[in-house]
């Protein structure tokens, strides 16, 4: 008997009822977190919108940490709603991008204002939902092509300073030292 009165009176109606019903349109957590995460506040005077990502981030690491702990809520509810890995994967490089930026001291920010990856993820996460899921899928290849020609040119940058500060380093050991020491 006493089986029968928790089945009948769950200690959340409202949650159960959401947790169990199939209409992306319930799944509100995800809605929630990315409108106060990146759209909750706006610039009087113009339509720039930002959220507490960037109010957080004003506090290297903790703030960045805090948020990404939320942003990963958005991932759990993808999980829950079957999104394939890749799908997935670029939802967690969106919020992992926007964890770097806001590392960056002052800067970051500015950064994770205009970037907004919670408000991305809730539109992959959505349009998932929706049943389009070729579009989804069709996105995330372009996304990581454009991830990985962003890495190329990332180590392109890096070997380019590499050999332009070893050229000058030479140039000056030249100059200090004397003739046949190099």
């Amino acid at each position: 008997m006493p089986e029968e009165e928790s089945r009948a009176t769950p200690l959340n109606p409202i949650a159960e009822k959401l947790a169990r019903s199939g209409d992306p349109a319930h799944h509100a957590t995800a809605k929630i977190l990315a409108r106060y995460l990146d759209e909750v506040l706006r610039i009087p005077g113009t339509n720039i919108r930002f959220g507490l990502d960037p109010v957080l981030a004003l506090f290297p690491g903790v703030g960045d940490l805090l948020v990404s702990g939320a942003g990963g809520v958005i991932l759990l509810e993808a999980l829950r709603s079957g999104v394939s890995i890749t799908v997935f994967l670029r939802m967690a490089a969106n919020m992992g991008l926007n964890f770097l930026l806001g590392l960056i001291p002052g800067a970051g920010a500015f950064f994770t204002a205009f970037y907004k990856s919670n408000s991305r993820n809730l539109a992959i996460l959505t349009t998932w939902q929706a049943g389009h899921h070729g579009q989804v899928k069709q996105s995330t290849l372009r996304f990581f092509l454009g991830l990985l020609m962003l890495l190329a040119m990332l180590v392109g940058f890096v070997c380019i300073i590499y050999l332009v500060y070893g050229l000058i380093f030479y140039a000056a050991l030249k100059a200090i030292l004397p003739a046949g020491w190099l």
